[in-house]
This record gives structure tokens, C-alpha cells and sequence, in this order.
């Protein structure tokens, strides 16, 4: 996997939420954490893509190339999971 660069946008994230926990405990205008708070998000999402990506193009091909139909189902499975976790409100 493409750790070093999951990791580089895990720090900064990491970073970014002390910023914004400083922001709130010096009182800052409130659009401006949210702003903040969304550019997280998005950076999080960013690095979820990333992970995903690794994951298809290595543990979804090995299961979709292997012989055991039930960790065809299983790996098949867990990425609709995901999917179906993610969009739950």
C-alpha cells in the first residue's frame, strides 16, 4: 500500500484538528471551524479513496484470481459494506 502517502495526509489531518481544537477553545467564528472542519473531512475522505484504491488493486484482484469462492464473497462483501456503511445518515 501507498502508506507513506496515506500516512503524509494522516499528519496533516492530525495537525489540522489541533488547529481546529484551538480555534474552538479561543472562541473563533463559527463558519470559520466548520470551514475547517469540512476541509478535514474532505482530507480524510481523500485518504479513504487512497486506501481503497491499494485495497482493489491488491486484496480484491488476489481473492478475485484465487480458487476459494467463499473469500470471493467475502472480500466482495466487505467492500459493500463499506459502501452501505458510508452511506447511512
Amino acid at each position: 500500500m501507498k502508506h507513506e502517502e496515506a500516512l503524509r495526509r494522516l499528519k496533516t489531518v492530525e495537525g489540522h484538528i489541533r488547529g481546529i481544537e484551538r480555534m474552538v477553545e479561543d472562541g473563533a467564528y463559527c463558519i470559520d471551524v466548520i470551514r475547517q472542519i469540512q476541509a478535514v473531512q474532505a482530507a480524510l475522505s481523500k485518504v479513504s479513496t487512497l486506501v481503497l484504491n491499494e485495497h482493489l488493486n491488491s486484496c480484491l484482484i488476489t481473492a478475485v484470481r484465487g480458487e476459494d469462492p467463499d473469500e470471493r464473497e467475502r472480500v466482495l462483501r466487505e467492500i459493500t459494506d463499506v459502501f452501505a456503511a458510508a452511506t447511512k445518515t
